[in-house]
């Protein structure tokens, strides 16, 4: 079972690699750069080379990357639009040296353009930064559907993918808390909603799970994180989503509130729900 949890790489990757083995992870999630603004911590090969040998030493498990919140790939603003895609390839380039395997990014919010329109200029954006032959898979992020967020149902994430006219360049990163305020009952329906995503996306574009527990209802269209059985969703349906035989194998990861000693409790806990 891959469980993790989204590791600040502030003091290296080698050190976050250890954090994550500490509170008994076997993957982990990170930042590219600053994720509110762009700065970017230029890279050590003496760290990474050390974080690969640990890597190789104990088995861990993908390196997952997190684009930062600064970038928006649907925004009307040229000089928005242009800095998104030079950080985007900037960062596609650098993650393949460190050794991730995905590169998770919110989809962009359309500011008031319309629907249609924010999936035009993402996947256009898209278009011109993944040729499809990189190392690194980007993964659009299933939002909840907050403000003007462009991506939180199934057939938009399929058509930005489709525009790009390489969608099998493409994945997705299934997050439980915006989908259950994107409107998508993983709670009574689980299996109904892996069905309607196999359907439209199909099952194999799901590579990594953010596993988050919602402070808001079903269709809330509101995007806060609570603690694993603390919110909406509750422990018996965190325990389906782990144990489901289309999830079990994918990369759990934890972007909880309380930092690594919740983390390491709720990994705990996960393993103990996990059916062996």
């Amino acid at each position: 079972m891959l469980l993790g949890a989204h590791i600040s790489i502030s003091k290296g990757y080698e050190h976050a690699v250890k954090e994550a083995l500490s509170i008994e992870a076997n993957t982990l999630q990170f930042f590219t750069r600053n994720p509110r603004g762009s700065a970017a911590k230029a890279l050590n090969p003496v760290d990474i080379n050390k974080m690969r040998e640990l890597i190789k030493q104990t088995g861990f498990g993908p390196l997952v990357a997190h684009a930062p919140y600064t970038l928006n790939l649907a925004s009307s603003k040229p000089e928005a639009r242009e800095f998104s895609i030079r950080v985007l390839r900037e960062d596609l380039e650098r993650m393949s040296i460190v050794g991730a395997s995905y590169m998770v990014l919110h989809p962009g919010s359309h500011a008031g353009l319309g629907l249609e329109k924010g999936i035009e200029k993402i996947s256009s954006a898209l278009k011109d930064v993944v040729t499809g032959n990189e190392k690194v898979m980007v993964l659009l992020e299933l939002m909840a559907g907050s403000g003007t967020e462009v991506g939180y149902t199934f057939e938009q994430l399929y058509e930005i993918m489709d525009r790009t006219g390489n969608p099998d360049a493409f994945g997705v990163c299934f997050d439980t808390c915006h989908a259950l305020g994107a409107g998508y009952d993983v709670i009574d329906s689980l299996d109904k909603v892996l069905l309607e995503f196999d359907k439209i996306l199909g099952l194999s574009k799901l590579k990594v799970i953010h596993l988050n527990d919602s402070k808001f209802l079903l269709g809330s269209r509101k995007d806060r994180h609570a603690n694993l059985g603390e919110g909406k969703l509750g422990l018996e349906t965190i325990k389906n989503i782990i144990n489901h035989p289309e999830l079990k194998d994918k990369p759990f990861l934890l972007e909880t509130p309380g930092g690594m000693e919740n983390y390491k409790k709720e990994i705990k806990m996960l393993k103990q729900l996990a059916e062996n």
